[in-house]
């Protein structure tokens, strides 16, 4: 009897890349794989099964395909978090840090409506500038984050311990120990 693959099992580890030094966890392998995204999409969701969600935010780019899948599953519209200039409509924006400068992600003015909540989902959560980011945006349109769920953590790069200190729980298939 062969043994069940877990969600990392999917997951192609690329060294040096984008810089020496760094092992690059690709989820582009998990994503072909059949078995492997219905694995991800349902661990993903599996702790807001039941609970109030309106809508399924998604930080570009992998979150849009996690985010769509999982917005499906629990029948929930879609929103899209994008890098600015972007998307079509007038938007909100907000500024983050990245390890090299700053980044600006914006979200349309009228996605959401005050109150509702809303679950944010994407690949990875590293140092966690664009999921702060994403949530600050939500929040500046009066709806509430109930949760941000992610495929990876990089526990040692902090990001779990910025969101969890903005009130909001983190939820992670995996966790890959380093940078």
């Amino acid at each position: 009897m062969t043994a069940h693959k877990t969600v990392q099992d999917y997951i192609r580890t690329i060294p040096d890349f984008p810089h020496e030094g760094i092992l690059f966890r690709d989820v582009t392998t998990l994503f072909q794989d059949a078995r492997g995204f219905r694995l991800a999409v349902d661990q993903l969701l599996s702790p807001y099964v039941g609970a109030r969600i309106d809508r399924v935010a998604g930080l570009e780019a992998r979150g849009f395909i996690l985010g769509g899948a999982v917005a499906h599953q629990l029948s929930k519209g879609f929103v899209p978090i994008r890098k600015k200039g972007k998307l079509p409509a007038r938007t909100i924006e907000q500024d983050y840090e990245l390890e090299y400068g700053r980044a600006t992600v914006e979200i349309h003015d009228d996605a959401l409506e005050p109150g509702e909540k809303v679950l944010i989902v994407d690949d990875l959560l590293a140092t966690g500038g664009t999921a702060e980011a994403g949530i600050r945006l939500v929040e500046r349109l009066g709806a509430e984050v109930v949760g941000c769920a992610f495929v990876i953590d990089l526990p040692d790069l902090g990001g779990r311990k910025r969101i969890e200190a903005m009130g909001v729980p983190v939820h992670a298939i995996c966790a890959y120990e380093g940078l």
